[in-house]
C-alpha cells in the first residue's frame, strides 16, 4: 500500500509528495486477537507526562478486560520518539504511545502507526474538530487527540504590582515592562534558545504560516515577514539585556523562577504544572494573562507545538483494546480531569462541562492567587489559528531551528539569519526525502 494521499498530493488538506517506496503506516499490523484465556488483555502505554499514572490507574480500576502498564519515556524527537520508532522496526514496540501533533507525520512516513479507523471513526464528534483532524489522513484515523497547548503569559503578579506594572497586553507594553523590570535587577523572561516549539509558537502568534501547499508541492515560509518581525523584536530584547538568555526548564532557569530572577513565562497551558512543581514556595504569587498582541485590541493566540495525541504503534497484537484505552484516556471525564490537573494540556474533547478540574481545582487556583486560569486558556485555545499545518520531518525542523538560534546567540549574529538558515535547511531536508517543495 502506498503512502496516504494526504502526504502524496498537497492539494488535499495536509500533503507530502514523496517516493512510492514509503509504506502506509498500519498496513503491517496484525489482527486483533484479544485474550483467549479469560485473562485481561495486557497493553503497554508510553508517555512522558508526569503523574499520568493516575489516569492509567483509573482506567485499570474501571476495566477488568484490559490491563495497561505505563512506561515513562523522554519527550521529543531525540528521546521517546526515537525509542518508539526503533522499537517498531525491531518488532517489540509498545501498544499505545503519546506523541505530539507535530510528530504524527514523522511517524507516518516512518511506517510507525496502525490505522485505527474501524475502532475510532465513530468517536470523531467527541473531540474538537481541528484536533481530531491532526490524526486523520485520507479519511483514515491514526491517532486520538489528547490536548492542545494554547499559549498564555504566566507572571509574578506580586512583583509586577510591587513595580507598578500590569501584565502587558501588547508587545509594545511588553518591551516597556521589560525595561522597568530590568531596572530592578530582574528579567521579564528568558530567551529560550533551546525551545524550537516556543519560537514557532511566537511566530505563529505573530501571524506566520510556515508550511502550506500549492499544486503538487509544499511551500516553506520560515523566513517570511511575520516571522522576521518576531525575531527582530526578541533580538532587541536580547541586545538590550532585557531578557535572560538561558535554556528554560534548565537548573538555572528553575532557580531563577524560584527566586524571582525571571518574572514571567509565555508557555502552553500545561506549564501550570511545571511552575507548581518547580516553585511551590511561590504559591499565591502567580497569575495568568493572554499573550501580548501585536496590535491593541486583537485576539490572536497560538500553541506550543500544537498539542499531543495517543497513537497505536504498528505491530500491536491488540489494536482494538489499544484504541479503547486511548479513547477512554482522552475522553472519559474522570481521566480528562486528571490529565488537565497534572498538566497534560487543554482538553481535546469538545464538551468540557463535565471536567471537574476545570470547574474547581483548589491546588491550581490557589497557586494563582485564586484565579481560575482555565478561563484564560479556554479563550486562548479558541483564538488559535487552526489552519497551521505541521510538515513531515518536524524533528528536523526543531533541531535545525534550535541549533541555528543557539549558534546565532553564541556567535553574536542576527537571529533573522538563523531563521533564514532554517528555511534553507528545511527545503533541503524535504527535497532530499523526495518531497516536492516550491
Amino acid at each position: 500500500m502506498s503512502l496516504p494521499d494526504r502526504f502524496r498530493r498537497p492539494a488535499a488538506a495536509f500533503a507530502v509528495a514523496t517516493t512510492a517506496a514509503l509504506v502506509l503506516a498500519g498496513c503491517a499490523g496484525s489482527d486483533d486477537t484479544g485474550s483467549s484465556n479469560g485473562e485481561p488483555v495486557e497493553i503497554t502505554f508510553q508517555s512522558w507526562v508526569p503523574n499520568i499514572d493516575q489516569a492509567v490507574d483509573a482506567f485499570n480500576e474501571a476495566h477488568d478486560d484490559i490491563e495497561v502498564t505505563l512506561e515513562t519515556v523522554t519527550a521529543g524527537p531525540d528521546g521517546g520518539y526515537a525509542t518508539m520508532l526503533s522499537a517498531v522496526q525491531a518488532g517489540n514496540a509498545a501498544d499505545v504511545a503519546q506523541v505530539g501533533y507535530d510528530a504524527i507525520p514523522d511517524f507516518l512516513i516512518n511506517d510507525g502507526l496502525e490505522d485505527i479507523t474501524e475502532y475510532a471513526a465513530d468517536s470523531a464528534e467527541t473531540f474538537v474538530p481541528w484536533q481530531w483532524e491532526t490524526g486523520v489522513f485520507d479519511g483514515s484515523v491514526y491517532s486520538i487527540p489528547q490536548a492542545s497547548g494554547p499559549l498564555g503569559q504566566f507572571y509574578r503578579a506580586d512583583i509586577f504590582e510591587e513595580l507598578g506594572i500590569e501584565a502587558p497586553t501588547t508587545w509594545d507594553e511588553y518591551y516597556e515592562a521589560a525595561q522597568t523590570i530590568r531596572a530592578s535587577d530582574r528579567y521579564i523572561a528568558a530567551f529560550a534558545f533551546n525551545q524550537a516549539p516556543w519560537m514557532i509558537g511566537l511566530a505563529q502568534q505573530g501571524g506566520a504560516s510556515w508550511f502550506g501547499t500549492e499544486g503538487d508541492a509544499w511551500t516553506v515560509d520560515i523566513d517570511g515577514e511575520e516571522t522576521l518581525k518576531v525575531a527582530e523584536f526578541w533580538q532587541k530584547l536580547v541586545d538590550e539585556d532585557l531578557v535572560k538568555v538561558v535554556a528554560d526548564m534548565s537548573n538555572e532557569w528553575n532557580a531563577d523562577i524560584q527566586n524571582g530572577e525571571i518574572l514571567s513565562w509565555i508557555s502552553g497551558s500545561w506549564a501550570d504544572a511545571i511552575l507548581r512543581g518547580t516553585a511551590p514556595d511561590t504559591a499565591g504569587a502567580w497569575a495568568v494573562s493572554p499573550v501580548p498582541q501585536w496590535e491593541a485590541g486583537e485576539n490572536v493566540s497560538a500553541t506550543w507545538a500544537g498539542g499531543s495525541a495517543s497513537v497505536v504503534l504498528r505491530g500491536t497484537d491488540h489494536p482494538a483494546e489499544a484504541t479503547e484505552f486511548a479513547l477512554w484516556l482522552n475522553s472519559d471525564p474522570e481521566s480528562v480531569s486528571i490529565l488537565t490537573s497534572i498538566g497534560a494540556g487543554w482538553p481535546a474533547i469538545a464538551d468540557t462541562s463535565a471536567i471537574a478540574s476545570l470547574q474547581d481545582d483548589p491546588e491550581v487556583f490557589d497557586f494563582y492567587g485564586g484565579q481560575d486560569i482555565w478561563d484564560t486558556f479556554a479563550a486562548s485555545d479558541a483564538a488559535v489559528d487552526t489552519s497551521w499545518q505541521w510538515p513531515p520531518l518536524s524533528s528536523t525542523l526543531f533541531a535545525s531551528l534550535s541549533d541555528n538560534v543557539s549558534a546565532a546567540i553564541d556567535g553574536g549574529t542576527p537571529l533573522v539569519d538563523a531563521y533564514r538558515q532554517t528555511q534553507q535547511d528545511m527545503v533541503d531536508a524535504l527535497t532530499e526525502r523526495g518531497i516536492s517543495v516550491k
